[in-house]
């Protein structure tokens, strides 16, 4: 049985009190984040909701303002670059444009970290290719260039470079943006299956309600840098908020800004205390 909640299995990611400022604008507002052992947590927002950027902070590429970040029990905001290029070899990002090399075939992209990061010989990397490439359905494709893959087939090479390693974590950015239903269900389903078979955390990030409701442990809702709500998928599709569901169904939340404020905001250029009711 998978997780439904972080109470039930160790956290293998937990954020604390997480706050970032670009400029003079807050961006995050205390953030509070668990993600448990072979859970996958699914995070949803609209456009400026912090997604990104908490996306960032996860993956050691931005420092925060203030908080802790604790993956896989060392806190990334103390470590060095060489600590946290350390700790990151167990985790994997698949990237929402798949961001394979153009130049090098799919095999020689898939084998890349393991150039990287290790001392295995070529005929080695070739067969961990070849198995990863058996994973995610791609068996056979290793000699192909990028440009004659589909953008599913691109997804699921994707997916192979990142757990070439066999990561703790998998990031997933908007996997099933710009595919198909149907291509995007046996995403959905890849997703599935790489947890159960490599016992691995899975974050996704995501816009897309049909996967999220398939895939989701359990789901995160964030608007304005805020979390609104963490839960299951039916604790999610039944809670009363009106802005989780605004969110989850794309509606337009109509916003009043008092007069005041608003001339302030023209006369200094500052947005950041702008009164929405």
């Amino acid at each position: 049985m998978s997780p439904k909640s972080s109470d039930t299995q160790p956290a293998v990611i937990k954020v604390r009190n997480l706050v970032t400022h670009y400029g003079n604008r807050m961006i995050l507002r205390g953030i509070d984040f668990d993600v448990a052992d072979r859970e996958i947590m699914v995070v949803m927002g609209g456009s400026g909701s912090g997604k990104s950027t908490l996306m960032r902070h996860l993956l050691g590429l931005e420092t925060p303002t203030s908080g802790t970040i604790d993956v896989l029990g060392q806190d990334i905001t103390r470590l060095n670059t060489v600590q946290k290029a350390e700790l990151f070899k167990k985790v994997g990002v698949a990237f929402q444009s798949g961001a394979l090399f153009s130049s090098l075939s799919v095999g020689e992209n898939i084998t890349l970290p393991l150039a990287e990061h290790t001392k295995l010989d070529r005929q080695t990397m070739d067969i961990m290719a070849r198995m990863k490439l058996e994973i995610v359905d791609l068996a056979g494709f290793e000699n192909l260039m990028p440009g004659e893959l589909s953008g599913g087939m691109i997804k699921r090479a994707a997916m192979a470079r990142a757990i070439i390693m066999d990561p703790k974590i998998l990031f997933c950015d908007e996997p099933s943006a710009g595919l198909d239903p149907v291509v995007a269900s046996a995403l959905d389903d890849l997703i599935l299956r790489l947890r159960d078979a490599l016992d691995m955390s899975i974050v996704v990030v995501t816009h897309e309600l049909e996967s999220a409701f398939k895939i989701a442990d359990r789901i995160t809702v964030l608007d304005h840098g805020e979390i609104l709500m963490v839960g299951t998928v039916d604790e999610i599709r039944n809670c009363d908020n009106s802005r989780v569901q605004n969110i989850l169904h794309r509606r337009s939340e109509e916003q009043i800004v008092d007069p005041d404020e608003y001339l302030r905001r023209l006369m200094t250029g500052r947005t950041e205390q702008v009164t929405v009711a």
